[in-house]
């Protein structure tokens, strides 16, 4: 007789892990081993890289390489502690300048990664007696940020103005204070948030408005400043963004009037408690916002290739959800469709990869452009894209 193997705290993993594989939700690591760009060793392979936000290209530029390694020569490999003890460098601050004038605000402060940016702001400046309306494809840290804060959160719908002033008139005069978060740029549809309109509708309704510029950094405006600085939009609001998208490098900001940056200074628990950014992360990311105030040849080039992927996708009556940033979301189907056309897509050399629930509502391709990709990488995309389109069609 075989002896029943008694029961641990942990058995419930195995229910778990077999619901995330029956659902089609499971998720694994691709192992890359080559520098960023537009042809990457992907488990092995040679692709071509089109799910990468490195927009600009700068994350295997030489010279944010050597930035990078001339700030390690000088400060070391790590900052040792949190900001506020012996984590605190010259370099911080030349870069939180940096962001600032990029930014067109007061001031501006840095934490390890964007998603604490979000987490840590928005905890420290709403509480329990105050309202958060967030946009209901907000990205994750923006929604965790709003539970932690331990505010009512509530999502209006995705880009609605309508339902957005409708839940104001319900909801404000109940609270204390009232925080409206909203991505510019949605890194999973690729579309834009109404900020103009947004920011008129919190100036009548007393309301700050915190805006993550993750996927707009770099992009958009004359000097790369994001979609706030295309529209002009630089006071009276919070801005929180990230060094690992289109600057290349690693880490998060949040940029602002130099009262809130002083409180969150004080504040701001993901900041207070966490080591300081690298000397290495540091320097690249002060290096890439140089390059991206003073060289708009990479972002003409970046929108001249959305333009071709645009124009490509509806000669061949292939949708997509927007066109209005780098990234190009193209819904194929149900779950099992979308990873199909997505694996047919990497058997012929295309990283492209199917972006599923719960990340998302609808299963879809997810393409994301760079500034580098050369008119026959995007051909090469394009023509797959239609044979994947034609295949799956065969099968309807």
């Amino acid at each position: 007789m075989k002896t029943k193997l008694a029961s641990t705290p942990y058995d419930w993993l195995d229910h778990s892990l077999d619901s995330i594989h029956k659902a089609n939700w499971h998720r694994s690591t691709q192992t890359i081993t080559s520098k960023a760009g537009t042809i990457a060793k992907v488990n092995g392979r040679e692709m071509l890289m089109f799910a990468s936000n490195n927009y600009l290209g700068l994350a295997g530029d030489r010279r944010l390489i050597e930035a990078a390694i001339a700030a390690t020569e000088k400060y070391g490999t790590g900052t040792t502690g949190s900001r506020l003890v012996t984590g605190h460098l010259a370099l911080h601050e030349e870069l939180e300048l940096a962001i600032a004038d990029l930014k067109n605000t007061e001031a501006a402060l840095v934490f390890s990664s964007g998603y604490l940016a979000n987490l840590g702001t928005i905890s420290a400046i709403v509480g329990q007696r105050d309202l958060i309306l967030g946009d209901a494809y907000n990205h994750s840290c923006l929604k965790k940020g709003a539970v932690m804060s331990g505010a009512m959160a509530i999502d209006y719908q995705h880009g609605s103005l309508a339902d957005l002033s409708a839940k104001l008139q319900e909801h404000r005069s109940k609270y204390r204070r009232c925080l409206i978060t909203t991505d510019s740029v949605f890194s999973m549809d690729g579309d834009l948030a109404p900020l103009r309109e947004i920011m008129n509708l919190a100036a009548t309704y007393d309301c700050m408005v915190l805006v993550d510029e993750a996927h707009g950094t770099g992009v958009f405006g004359d000097r790369g400043g994001g979609v706030t600085n295309a529209l002009g939009l630089g006071a009276n609001l919070i801005q929180v963004g990230t060094l690992s998208k289109a600057l290349g490098s690693l880490g998060g900001y949040v940029a602002g009037s130099a009262k809130l940056i002083d409180y969150l200074r004080n504040r701001a628990a993901t900041w207070i408690y966490t080591t300081g950014l690298s000397p290495a992360d540091t320097g690249a990311a002060i290096a890439a916002i140089e390059i991206v105030k003073s060289e708009s040849a990479l972002r003409q080039q970046l929108w001249q290739n959305v333009a071709m992927v645009k124009q490509g996708l509806q000669a061949l009556g292939i949708p997509a959800i927007a066109f209005d940033s780098p990234i190009v979301a193209i819904e194929v189907g149900d779950i099992a469709t979308t990873m199909a056309q997505s694996q047919y897509l990497r058997d012929r050399g295309i990283f492209a990869p199917a972006i599923r629930p719960p990340t998302v509502p609808t299963a879809r391709i997810r393409v994301t452009l760079m500034a580098t990709h050369t008119p026959s990488q995007i051909q090469t995309l394009l023509q797959y894209l239609g044979l994947a389109e034609q295949e799956a069609k065969s099968k309807r």
